[in-house]
């Protein structure tokens, strides 16, 4: 099993620098699709619990998405910010302006046309809190949007924002035609992406076809099922059976399980395993608990008992750029004196007890975490109670906040305002999620998303990594691997850092 190097140093930093100071972004050419065609069977754990992109976080109903709609912004392999639907793009030299030409001749799965009136009708859609969009806060500093002829849209920033670009770039940010409701998308969607929506069978399969009408390289493959098997086990049985042709596994060891022809690409994630605390919750308030809670786990041992070792520790921000040091929090070593030391501090020496909600389902090592992290704070009297849920329950409870802590996989992005804007600030839309902000961070990421000098945001970053490690915001434990598995038919794929699927537009099978 060979170990992808897909994730370099300083990925994405020459994009960021582009984008953030005035000039022209140039249209990107698109890469060339691979000849063959045919049709894919992926093997994948569960049925996606939304198909509205505003409101998608669980990563299968991300991973299908990403396929069916287009955003402003793309990621190119290597996580540069490349032009999508927007063929190219300027900043004006104080920062407060961002001109968008958009692509012509683009159409929705429908047929209708693509145009500024979908642009504005998207990104004035996902700014309204009614919609609950989930990456509301990307375009927090746009103050207006306009569109003075049907190729063009002008946004008007009420402060520079680096991270603007690379925020669109997410299915989060997709954009819809003006005529469709969200009640409408989650039965059929309509998008202007590689494939198109053809089918679903609830709880076993969800089908798209290629979008001939694509304005890029035509799509490669003529259809995609995602089929619902619902372990991974399971999954890896269906491939050598030759029932299923690709999958993203999580565990390690069914990846190895994978002899004969199947061939397996191991890639780093930026997505990072993490227990959320909710510092709104009973003894969780109180910061001494929190760091009690973070000095009482050893990070290399949930890595070792639920990955086998397949990963690394992180701190918060696994951008590659603006990656943290994992040694720079109270406890960078599991410290149980130090950890009794902070619930004597908290008035809590005989310990407090909590409850955390696990997925079931939506990645593989979720519960062998849980289970670590339970016997860990055990030996500190810290008693974690799990509350096993199956993904679409998990997801509901998490978005609603309705938890004390949550065992968690959440998604990397290459800048971090986009990966944690939304959730540790005051009037981030994720902040109830988070369950923590101060006015030390909300000052930290506004000068973030305003500064355009490449070392002066590290530093920036640097700062807001140390604030959430010494609060304890949260525990950050490990990133790890992807594993992708495919048969010998199947070729062209490109695997991400970010997790995305989008090279499925250049697979072929035969």
């Amino acid at each position: 099993m060979s170990r992808s190097t897909t994730v370099r140093k300083g990925a994405g930093v020459a994009s960021l620098a582009a984008l953030a100071v005035g000039g022209l972004v140039t249209t990107a050419s698109a890469s060339t699709a691979s000849e063959g065609g045919g049709d894919l069977v992926i093997g994948v754990t569960s049925d996606p619990d939304t198909l509205f992109p505003w409101k998608a976080t669980q990563f299968q109903a991300v991973n299908v998405l990403q396929n069916i709609y287009g955003t402003l912004t793309e990621f190119d392999q290597d996580l540069n910010v490349v032009p999508g639907l927007a063929e190219s793009w300027e900043v004006s030299e104080d920062g407060l302006t961002v001109t968008f030409h958009l692509r012509e001749g683009v159409t929705f799965a429908d047929g209708s046309e693509f145009d500024s009136a979908d642009v504005v009708a998207s990104l004035e859609g996902i700014q309204l809190e009614e919609n609950a969009a989930v990456a509301r806060t990307t375009l927090a500093s746009v103050s207006a949007i306009e569109a003075p002829d049907a190729q063009t849209v002008v946004l008007t920033l009420s402060a520079p924002d680096a991270a603007l670009p690379a925020g669109l770039a997410t299915v989060n940010m997709a954009m819809l035609s003006s005529d469709d409701t969200e009640e409408a998308l989650n039965t059929e969607p309509n998008g202007t992406g590689p494939y198109s929506f053809d089918s679903r069978v609830p709880s076993q399969s969800l089908t798209l076809v290629a979008n001939d009408e694509f304005w890029g390289d035509a799509p490669t493959l003529g259809s995609i099922e995602f089929r619902v098997i619902p372990d991974e086990t399971s999954i890896a049985s269906a491939m050598q059976s030759g029932n299923v042709q690709f999958a993203v596994f999580d565990d390690p060891l069914v990846a190895e399980t994978l002899g004969g022809d199947v061939t397996v690409e191991a890639t780093p994630q930026l997505s990072y395993h993490v227990l959320q605390l909710n510092a709104t919750r009973g003894d969780l308030a109180d910061v001494n608990v929190r760091l009690a809670i973070q000095c009482a786990i050893d990070r290399q041992e949930v890595l070792d008992t639920a990955a086998f070792g397949e990963g690394e520790i992180t701190g918060p921000i696994t951008s590659p750029a603006f990656r943290s040091d994992p040694a720079a929090r109270p406890c960078p070593e599991r410290d149980l004196d130090k950890a009794a030391e902070y619930l004597e501090a908290a008035g809590l020496p005989d310990g407090v007890t909590f409850t955390a909600i696990v997925s079931q389902g939506e990645y593989a090592t979720s519960v062998a975490e849980a289970q670590s992290i339970q016997a860990q704070l055990a030996d500190a009297n810290i008693t974690m109670d799990i509350e096993t849920l199956e993904s679409g329950a998990y997801v509901d409870r998490w978005v609603a906040a309705d938890f004390e802590a949550a065992v968690a996989l959440n998604g990397g992005r290459p800048d971090p305002d986009s990966m944690y804007g939304r959730y540790f600030t005051s009037t981030g839309n994720l902040n109830q999620v988070a369950g923590y902000s101060s006015d030390t961070l909300d000052e930290l990421f506004a000068a973030g998303k305003a500064e355009t000098d490449e070392a002066a945001r590290v530093e920036i970053y640097n700062q807001i990594s140390a604030e959430l490690e010494n609060n304890a915001a949260w525990i950050w434990l490990f990133t790890s691997y992807t594993y992708t598995a495919t048969t010998p038919d199947v070729s062209g794929f490109v695997p991400m850092t970010n997790g995305s699927l989008q090279y499925l537009r250049t697979t072929t099978v035969g």
